[in-house]
C-alpha cells in the first residue's frame, strides 16, 4: 500500500505516505464549494507532472555532472467543466544554469518522458516551457 487517505469532513482529506509518514491534506477549490485552504485533489495532479519532471531530470542531471538546484516550476491548471476535468496543465521550468544544447535537449526530452507526464490522459493539454539560465 502506497498511501491512506482519510475524509475529514468540510471537503477536506488528509493523505498519508505511509512509507515515511508524511502527511499532507487537500480541499477543495473555491470554485468547488469549498474552502480552497490547501492543494484540491486536481492541483496536486499539475503540480506531480512539474515535481516528476523536475525529479527525473534531476537524475539525468546527476549522470551528465549538472547541478539544478535552484530550478523553479511555475504550474498553471485549468479545468473544464461537463465533466469537471483538468484540461491543460502549463508548466513553466527557470533554470539558473545555460548548459550546452546537447545537456539542455537530454534534460528536456527527460522530463517529457517521466511517468506522470505519460500517466495523465492524452485530452489534457500539456504547455512546458524551458527557460535556461
Amino acid at each position: 500500500m502506497t498511501s491512506k487517505v482519510i475524509y475529514k469532513g468540510d471537503l477536506r482529506t488528509e493523505c498519508e505516505h505511509l512509507q515515511s509518514g508524511n502527511i499532507f491534506i487537500t480541499d477543495a477549490p473555491t470554485d468547488n464549494n469549498g474552502k480552497g485552504e490547501a492543494f484540491s485533489p486536481t492541483d496536486t495532479v499539475a503540480t506531480a507532472l512539474a515535481s516528476c519532471m523536475l525529479t527525473v531530470m534531476g537524475i539525468k542531471a546527476r549522470e551528465l555532472e549538472v547541478d539544478l538546484t535552484g530550478t523553479t516550476a511555475e504550474v498553471t491548471k485549468t479545468m473544464a467543466a461537463g465533466p469537471r476535468r483538468i484540461s491543460a496543465i502549463k508548466v513553466v521550468f527557470r533554470f539558473p544554469l545555460n548548459p550546452d544544447d546537447k545537456t539542455r535537449k537530454i534534460l528536456q526530452n527527460t522530463a517529457n518522458t517521466c511517468p506522470v507526464h505519460y500517466s495523465l490522459h492524452p485530452d489534457i493539454e500539456k504547455e512546458i516551457e524551458f527557460n535556461w539560465g
